[in-house]
This record gives structure tokens, C-alpha cells and sequence, in this order.
């Protein structure tokens, strides 16, 4: 790979150093490009430009992560973030007084707000301590399964943490079980190598702007054919039924596709950057990209403790990660966060920790200035 020219295709690098990608990530060249064809078309001939068609676009999109998840591209959706598909789960699933839905201790709130309903219905929520390794974390959650077990939502990487959850042993799992296995993939889908039908997975909803450099305000909803009849719509628009450009009669026929739950008129815009951002890590090869995330994350890693830093990912290094969570006796996160902020180095912190991302255009020597930046700490 020419990496010098995926550097230089990212005016955030004349800038400042981005280390927060499992949050938000900035846009390239690319991005902007694709943006400003498609507007210059539109503001030529509106709806009937033929720059980006609104059926391509979308068919672009499903296409390149179906080849990603190992799925078909009837079963994936366009939403707008992790929420509203797991809401959409929620609130479409069938469970009953006495059943029982496990969660994820100090989850992100988008898969534990959806769920909390439930609650007041009869249904116990059960929360599953963390753990510090993928394998104690497995033991932990199958100790908690009862015959009363229904349904697991799970993140398929720690966003604290950094930590991958075992998805494939858990899939087996709640195959033997007889559990829905849903799975909350915003940290991990361009990350962590999820495959949708190995790993058992029920549902999956994750947003696009983290390792998928994508827009804010895009999701991504996967649901499995053989569930797609289990789950009641939350909602339903123009865009819900069968022949949806047929506005007369209404029509009681939803949908075959996961395209159901893509009720109503999209944002064309987003779309569009989404499409790029996916054509451009597919022009790599998302195997590449995974692995140059890991490598920048364990040079990071390696300098971190070098510099007397406790850096998680130490943990369970048999299971690479591209967040690099770390902490120091005595320095404060907050404190650690201002120099870092001065520096023009952008991380978070999260469980008074400091938490950084890096990705595919972010140099190797970008790397060794933010070490040298925390060892002046």
C-alpha cells in the first residue's frame, strides 16, 4: 500500500493527530468529492440527476457489506444509528413475564436504553461484569444463562475498554440454548472480523462513522431471513410495503427484505458518503485495513508501557484490538486529557481512563509523537 497517500488524503492530518475513531472520524478527500459531484448534480436537476442514483447508492452499500458481514444484502437495512435498530429489536421481539434478557455491564447507553422497558413487563435484566479477558468474560456470562434465558444484546468490543467479546463461543452458545444473540457491532464492524452466519448472530444494528468512517446519522440494521418474520415493525412508512411507488391502493403486504425497516425517505447526501467511505476501505481491502489498525495500535501499545503506562490490551494479547485503553498511578485522566488537547492530539477518556483509536491514515510517526507527548507527561 502507498499509506503516504492515504495520509495526504486527510486534511484532519495538517491538523491535528486523531486518535478517536472508535468515536468519530473526519473525512477525506474522497468523501468530500463524492459529496460535491452528487450536490453539483442535484442542484443541476434535483431528483432526476443521474449522479448517484438513490436505488444504486443504497444497492452499493448493502453490497459491500454483505460481502464484509457474510450475508445477504436483503438482510441488512439502512437506519440512522445503533438505537434505533436496537429499538427496533426491542420493541419487536416476543417476551414473557418471567423470561430473562442478559446485558452488558457499563454498556454504551444505546444497548441498555432500548431494552429497560422491559422491565416494568416482567422481564428480569441481568447485567454481565466485564471481566479483564475474553475467556474469564465467556465463563462469567454462561454461568449466568438459566432455562429462562430468551435473548443476550452484547457489544461486539468493549467501547471502555477495548476488550472483543468472544462472539463466536457465545453464538454457539445461544444456538445450544436456544437465545437470540443480538449484537450491538458499532465498535467492532471494520474492526473486529464479525461473520454474521459463523457467529450465530440473531440481529445486529451498528452506526457508520466509527471504523467504517462513514457520516453521522447513518446505521446499519441486520437481521437474519429466518427472523424476519418474528419481528413486529416498530414502524412502518411509504417505504415499508411491496411496491412502494405505487401510492394507491395501500397495501398491507410488507417487504420480503430487511428494506422494511428502511421506512421512509433517507438523507441521499449521507448515503452518498457512506458509499465512498465503504468504496474507499474496500480499495484497500478491509483485511488490510484491520490489520494496519492493529499494528498501529500495538506500536502504540508497546510505547505506552515503555513510557510506564498500564495499557489494557495487555490483558488478553492473543486478541487484538484497535483501542488502546491505558492508565498511569498518579496522572488523572483529566489532566492527561489537557496535554493531550494541547498538543492537538484528539483521544477520550472513559472509566477515568484514556482511551485512543487510531486508523488507516493516521502515520507511524504520528504514533511515536503522541508517545513522546504522554512520556513529557
Amino acid at each position: 500500500m502507498d499509506w503516504q497517500e492515504i495520509y495526504d488524503a486527510f486534511p484532519v492530518n495538517r491538523e491535528m493527530i486523531w486518535l478517536n475513531n472508535c468515536g468519530t472520524t473526519p473525512a477525506g478527500n474522497h468523501i468530500v468529492s463524492a459529496v460535491t459531484r452528487f450536490i453539483q448534480g442535484y442542484s443541476e436537476k434535483g431528483v432526476l440527476t443521474d449522479v448517484a442514483l438513490y436505488s444504486e447508492v443504497r444497492d452499493r452499500i448493502k453490497t459491500i457489506l454483505a460481502g464484509l458481514l457474510n450475508c445477504r444484502k436483503e438482510e441488512l437495512a439502512l437506519i440512522h444509528n445503533t438505537a434505533e435498530g436496537m429499538n427496533f429489536i426491542s420493541h419487536g421481539v416476543n417476551l414473557l413475564p418471567g423470561d430473562e434478557l442478559i446485558l452488558l455491564e457499563n454498556e454504551y447507553p444505546s444497548n441498555v436504553y432500548p431494552w429497560r422497558h422491559w422491565a416494568q413487563r416482567g422481564i428480569r435484566l441481568i447485567f454481565t461484569p466485564m471481566e479483564k479477558t475474553p475467556e474469564a468474560f465467556f465463563e462469567s456470562l454462561r454461568e449466568r444463562v438459566t432455562s429462562k434465558t430468551r435473548l443476550m444484546a452484547l457489544s461486539a468490543v468493549h467501547w471502555c475498554t477495548g476488550m472483543p467479546l468472544p462472539l463466536s463461543a457465545i453464538g454457539a452458545l445461544c444456538r445450544e440454548r436456544g437465545i437470540d444473540f443480538v449484537v450491538d457491532g458499532a465498535q467492532g464492524v471494520g474492526m473486529h472480523p464479525i461473520d454474521v452466519k459463523k457467529m450465530g448472530i440473531s440481529y445486529m444494528s451498528f452506526s457508520a462513522w466509527k471504523w467504517l468512517l462513514g457520516p453521522l446519522g447513518v446505521g446499519v440494521f441486520y437481521i437474519a431471513a429466518e427472523n424476519l418474520s418474528r419481528l413486529k415493525p416498530v414502524f412502518t412508512g411509504t417505504a415499508s410495503v411491496v411496491r412502494d411507488q405505487d401510492y394507491f391502493p395501500y397495501r398491507e403486504e410488507l417487504k420480503p427484505t430487511a428494506d422494511r425497516f428502511t421506512f421512509s425517505t433517507a438523507n441521499s447526501n449521507d448515503w452518498v458518503y457512506f458509499a465512498a467511505s465503504l468504496e474507499f476501505l474496500s480499495s484497500i481491502g478491509f483485511e488490510t485495513v484491520r490489520q494496519r489498525i492493529f499494528e498501529l495500535s500495538r506500536q502504540l501499545s508497546r510505547g505506552l508501557a515503555g513510557e510506564g503506562f498500564q495499557v489494557l490490551s495487555g490483558r488478553h494479547p492473543d486478541w487484538p484490538t484497535g483501542i488502546v485503553v491505558c492508565e498511569k498511578e498518579g496522572l488523572p485522566a483529566s489532566l492527561i486529557l489537557s496535554h493531550l488537547k494541547k498538543n492537538k492530539i484528539v483521544a477520550a477518556e472513559r472509566l477515568g481512563r484514556i482511551r485512543f483509536s487510531p486508523h488507516v491514515y493516521i502515520s507511524p510517526a504520528r504514533i511515536d509523537e503522541v508517545v513522546k507527548v504522554m512520556a513529557a507527561l
